[in-house]
C-alpha cells in the first residue's frame, strides 16, 4: 500500500488538470516523481514544476555537471528514482559511465576532469557539512561566474527537496524496475572524496 493516493488523469480537479497538461507539453513530456505527490496541492505544484524546469534544463551549468551535481544528491540521500531518472540523464548529458557507477556504488569517483571535481566536491561538502570552503567556492565562481555559483548552490538544494518527497511518501521507481542504489542501514550515505585519474 503507497503512502499516498497517486491520481489518474481521470481524477483530476481542472486544477489538477492544468498543471498536468503544462508538465507533460513542457520539457519532461510526462509527469513523474515528485509532481506525482506534489499535485495534491496545485498551486505548490505549477509553481515546483517551474522552479525544476529551470534548474534541470537552463541553469549556466553544460548539463552534464548539472546532472553530476543532481547523482551526487540522490545519491547522498538515498533517493532510488532521482538516482534511477538522473543517472540515465547524466549518461546521455557524456558523463562517463564510470563515474556514475562510482556515485551508485557510493566509492569515490576517479574525476580527471577539474571542472566535474570542483562540482562534485562542491555537492559533496555542501550536503555533508552545510557549507563549502572558501576555496571551492572561489573556483567555482571564478569558472562559472556568481551565476553558476548561485545556480550550483540551487540545483543542490532543490534536488535535496525532491529528495525528500520522494522518500517520504515512498514514490516508486519505473517501470517496475529494481532499485538502483545498495543502501544499507539508515540516514544519507557518506560521499567519499573523488580521486584524481590520470
Amino acid at each position: 500500500m503507497t503512502r499516498l493516493h497517486f491520481p489518474t488523469v481521470e481524477e483530476f480537479t481542472p486544477d489538477q488538470k492544468r498543471v498536468y497538461d503544462d508538465v507533460v507539453s513542457g520539457p519532461r513530456g510526462r509527469m513523474v516523481g515528485p509532481l506525482r505527490a506534489i499535485i495534491h496541492s496545485p498551486e505548490l505544484a505549477a509553481r515546483w514544476s517551474q522552479v525544476g524546469i529551470f534548474l534541470r534544463y537552463k541553469t549556466c551549468l553544460p548539463a552534464k555537471l548539472n546532472e553530476l551535481a543532481v547523482i551526487a544528491t540522490g545519491r547522498y540521500w538515498n533517493s532510488q528514482l532521482e538516482f534511477q531518472i538522473h543517472a540515465e540523464a547524466a549518461r546521455v548529458a557524456g558523463l562517463d559511465q564510470a563515474i556514475i557507477e562510482a556515485i551508485r556504488l557510493g566509492q569515490a569517483p576517479q574525476l580527471a576532469d577539474e571542472a566535474e571535481a570542483e562540482v562534485y566536491e562542491f555537492t559533496r561538502l555542501l550536503l555533508q557539512t552545510g557549507n563549502v570552503t572558501d576555496a571551492l567556492h572561489a573556483a567555482i565562481t571564478k569558472r562559472w561566474g556568481e551565476q553558476g555559483c548561485v545556480e550550483l548552490t540551487a540545483v543542490i538544494g532543490y534536488y535535496t527537496m525532491v529528495s525528500f518527497t520522494l522518500n517520504a511518501h515512498e514514490i516508486p521507481v519505473l517501470d517496475g524496475a529494481v532499485p538502483p542504489l545498495p543502501v544499507s542501514g539508515s540516514g544519507p550515505t557518506v560521499l567519499p572524496p573523488a580521486g584524481k585519474s590520470a
